[in-house]
């Protein structure tokens, strides 16, 4: 709740300044108190309830009159206690006389009141959360270190504090938990993130938990909720990530407050859940029902008013039908100001239409250890930067690629990862590999793509068994056109564009007609978010990265261009970007600077790859050179868009471009001499440690 101005004026923390958390109730042994509130000199019930609730900081409200039956003194509610404790303690001793004194009173050498406070809350956050131990089943023993004798919940696991010991988070997902949740969850009034998914756990959601304001994370995914989502959770202006789907619940989606955020994603798979967020309108309840029918009174006339008449229930009909289409109007316009404002990716008519942010599956991690045999090494498709990535099948035996990404945890890393997966997956085109679904837990992360069968173009390349034949010259150049549209629609129909920055033969794969499809797009910056949401590594693989890239750490579309231009260079010469192999000729490592010296030589039939067998049309080829060497300028300004890329490939304006570039690359021959490269080719290899390779291809 947000603070007073008195509470701002003075520096202090609303929530300790009201100290509203409650502790269980229930009575007391007489004269009996909590460890550390009795001093040893104090034996009187009303020293008693003076230790007991003296370091407490006064409640603010209305004053009662005195409970003794007898009328007493005036007296404030104890705070921080359940009311029947607060009995407990009022009915030991003299009648209570001295019991209902104010609480802030006559307290032996009170602790300084931010210390009480300090102290207070944290013995509620501690019973809060073993109030949660003792209501759940725990088969694994997840919660052992609960231990409520242990002052600070802090060194509990699953629990995460911030420097001031304020619990933040609690992780508790996947870990086989049943039972039902507390109220008493809603004192934990610093909690940002409540991980619950994968579970067991049944009952109601606790409409305390609208309490909870600091809370960014909800994730109650994959358990048994019963009953309504309570409305209370609207109250959470914070809440970023909620996700309530796959449970039981029934009733409405609230459609105030935060709930207007979320998407139908986070209530998917509730079959009893009706109304806003949901596909399905709640019974009885239409978008807009038509205004009730106009009945005018039948008027009594008198002589001569026939004319008059007839004009005001002309005029009444006229109104009532204005009304009639006035009123669906206004409500459309109604409903459009309150939907909360969405962003759509411009997906071309030609492309699957089923594809769409609904279908993204959240899977969990069950599922995908099952269908990959527990992350079995015999499944492993490929290695790379991004992490691991695992053949598997699923329960209704469809094949999927599970990549499985290392990441560095961070604070808030769950919302960022959420947000780019749903605008990976909204970018749609037939040459882009389209993401299945994701799983998410506090320790993975993992992305489900479909299985692509001929794998990829590296693969293809290299990597091939005899027995199958090699990628044929059409099919080469149909890669080179599929891989470009799917480029430029990341580049220029994306809003925000997305910069794939690792480009090459391994990340285009192949479906099953051979067609190119781009993969990892987007998986670079969903890598890079940390807290500071700023580039922490260079990604790429060596031989493929743009020397701006590499010096500054800068990416740009034109980053992209680079890549694809090693790419192309890669298709036609059936080579690896970067090999030390070919030292062993005295020929160049980077397969760059190879195709540049053999073509000041003009031996044009040792660029090609000798798998083709002469196979090939040369001006094709001479043709794809043209591009990757355009595309592979040093100054990014000089390089094409991917988009011309795609016309240059289609047969428009590649002549004048390739005039242009040969002026300049002899200017700078002049300029620069004939080892331009030989420094910035040392200078990479010398500081490999600062780029994130994606391993031997």
């Amino acid at each position: 709740s947000p603070k007073s101005e008195e509470e701002k004026g003075k520096g202090i923390d609303s929530e300790s300044a009201r100290g509203r958390c409650r502790r269980r109730a229930g009575p007391r042994k007489a004269g009996s108190a909590r460890a550390g509130q009795l001093p040893p000199e104090s034996s009187s019930p009303a020293a008693s309830s003076a230790a007991a609730g003296g370091n407490l900081p006064r409640r603010r409200g209305r004053i009662r009159s005195g409970g003794n039956g007898g009328g007493g003194p005036e007296r404030r509610d104890l705070k921080g206690c359940s009311p029947g404790e607060v009995g407990t303690r009022r009915a030991r001793g003299n009648g209570g006389a001295a019991a209902v004194r104010d609480v802030g009173a006559a307290a032996p050498a009170p602790a300084p009141p931010g210390r009480a406070r300090a102290r207070q809350h944290g013995r509620c956050v501690r019973d809060a959360l073993h109030s949660l131990r003792t209501n759940l089943n725990d088969p694994n023993n997840v919660l052992q270190s609960w231990d409520p004798t242990l002052v600070n919940p802090c060194t509990w696991f699953h629990v995460t504090c911030n420097n001031d010991n304020s619990v933040i988070r609690v992780d508790l997902g996947n870990a086989a938990l049943s039972g039902t949740l507390v109220p008493q969850l809603g004192q934990l009034k610093n909690l940002q993130y409540l991980e619950l998914y994968s579970n067991n756990i049944s009952g109601t959601i606790p409409s305390e938990l609208g309490n909870l304001t600091n809370l960014v994370s909800l994730d109650l995914y994959l358990n048994n909720f019963t009953g309504p989502i309570p409305d209370s959770l609207g109250n959470l202006l914070k809440l970023r990530f909620l996700d309530l789907s796959n449970n039981n619940l029934s009733g409405e989606v609230p459609s105030t407050g935060s709930f207007s955020l979320f998407t139908p994603i986070s209530f998917a798979n509730n079959p009893n859940l009706c109304g806003p967020g949901t596909t399905k309108p709640c019974p009885g309840a239409p978008p807009f029902s038509p205004p009730p029918p106009y009945n005018p009174p039948t008027p009594v006339q008198s002589p001569g008013s026939s004319s008059s008449s007839t004009g005001a229930i002309a005029g009444g009909v006229a109104a009532g039908a204005a009304l009639l289409f006035a009123v669906p109007a206004i409500g459309f316009a109604w409903w459009r100001r309150r939907k909360p404002q969405e962003h759509f990716f411009d997906v071309p008519a030609e492309e699957d239409p089923e594809v769409h942010l609904g279908q993204l599956k959240r899977f969990s991690l069950r599922e995908l250890q099952v269908a990959t045999d527990t992350f079995s090494n015999k499944n492993i498709l490929g290695r790379g930067g991004f992490g691991k990535v695992y053949k598997g099948r699923l329960a209704d035996g469809s094949l999927v690629a599970v990549k499985r990404l290392k990441e560095e945890r961070t604070p808030g890393g769950e919302l960022q990862f959420q947000t780019e997966v749903e605008m990976i997956s909204m970018a749609v085109h037939r040459n882009l590999l389209r993401l299945r679904g994701f799983c998410m837990t506090p320790t993975e992360r993992l992305l489900v793509y479909p299985y692509m069968a001929n794998g990829s173009v590296a693969s293809r390349l290299r990597e091939r068994p005899p027995s199958e034949p090699p990628l044929d010259w059409q099919t080469r150049r149909r890669i080179a056109l599929g891989s470009a549209r799917g480029l430029s629609y990341l580049h220029d129909h994306c809003d925000p564009k997305i910069i794939h920055r690792d480009v090459k033969a391994a990340n285009i794969l192949l479906d099953e007609d051979f067609e190119a499809v781009v993969g990892d797009f987007g998986l670079a910056k969903l890598m890079d978010y940390k807290d500071t949401h700023v580039t922490t590594a260079v990604r790429g693989t060596i031989g493929h990265i743009a020397p701006e890239y590499l010096s500054t750490g800068k990416s740009s579309e034109k980053t992209d261009v680079f890549g694809y231009g090693i790419m192309l260079l890669e298709l036609i010469t059936g080579q690896r970007a970067f090999d030390l192999a070919r030292l062993a000729n005295d020929d160049d490592v980077m397969l760059l600077d190879w195709v540049k010296g053999l073509l000041k030589e003009k031996r044009l039939e040792m660029l090609v790859d000798p798998d083709l067998q002469n196979n090939y049309i040369d001006v094709e080829v001479e043709s794809l050179i043209q591009v990757a060497l355009l595309c592979t300028q040093g100054s990014p300004t000089e390089r094409p868009k991917m988009s011309e890329v795609v016309r240059m490939l289609e047969g428009d304006g590649l002549a004048e471009r390739w005039e242009e570039w040969q002026k300049v690359e002899v200017r700078q021959e002049v300029e620069l001499g004939p080892h331009r490269n030989s420094e910035w080719i040392l200078d990479s290899t010398d500081n490999l440690h600062a780029v994130e390779l994606s391993g031997p291809r």
